[in-house]
């Protein structure tokens, strides 16, 4: 295969991708999380059950998808090693966040935070999907020598107030106007250095 019809597949199947959350979100909002099936979805999306599957193995994945695992170890990784690893995994976060404001993510954002707190079976997965996270972050901070107890309590300490934030600005109006950049940002920064 060519890099350009690679590229227009991969295009192809991400545009796929949004769609299924797109139609999930509007059917969970409109009919409820636990009546409406993933068949509905796929139809509503123009596609297959199985390429619903093939995106996402089960239907609360296609609201918790959670893609930014691997690009918060990075950002952690990228902190300078001379810092406390508290700090680093503070600092990775935070610059993270960068690519987190617009209109369309933080009304996307906010919709997924209601269905995920609203729904029982959807909240449990929002615990596994922080251990996943911290699991992937610890990974990173042993590699870099820090001992495993501080980096888990450090890692557990940033994503504590991540999940705090998260869930005061999904909980919020969204009249209120704040970004979720923004509210993640002001719970991290309980968490920072005091001078």
């Amino acid at each position: 295969m060519t890099s350009g019809r690679a590229s227009r597949a991969s295009s192809r199947a991400l545009d796929t991708r949004r769609s299924l959350q797109a139609h999930a979100l509007r059917l969970f909002e409109e009919q409820g999380y636990e009546r409406t099936t993933v068949a509905e979805i796929a139809a509503a999306a123009g596609v297959s059950h199985m390429t619903f599957f093939r995106n996402f193995p089960t239907k609360e994945d296609v609201v918790l998808d959670d893609p930014y695992d691997p690009l918060l170890a990075e950002a952690v990784a990228a902190q300078p090693r001379g810092l406390p690893a508290l700090e680093r995994v503070r600092l990775g976060l935070l610059s993270s966040l960068e690519g987190l404001r617009s209109d369309e993510f933080d009304a996307e954002s906010r919709q997924r935070l209601r269905l995920a707190t609203g729904v029982p079976a959807l909240r449990a997965r929002i615990w596994e999907n922080m251990a996943t996270t911290q699991d992937a972050v610890v990974a990173v901070l042993v590699a870099q020598e820090v001992e495993r107890g501080v980096a888990e309590a450090s890692v557990g300490a940033v994503l504590g107030a991540m999940t705090s934030g998260l869930l005061h600005w999904g909980s919020s109006s969204s009249a209120e106007g704040s970004r979720l950049a923004d509210a993640l940002a002001a719970a991290l920064e309980v968490l920072a250095p005091q001078p």
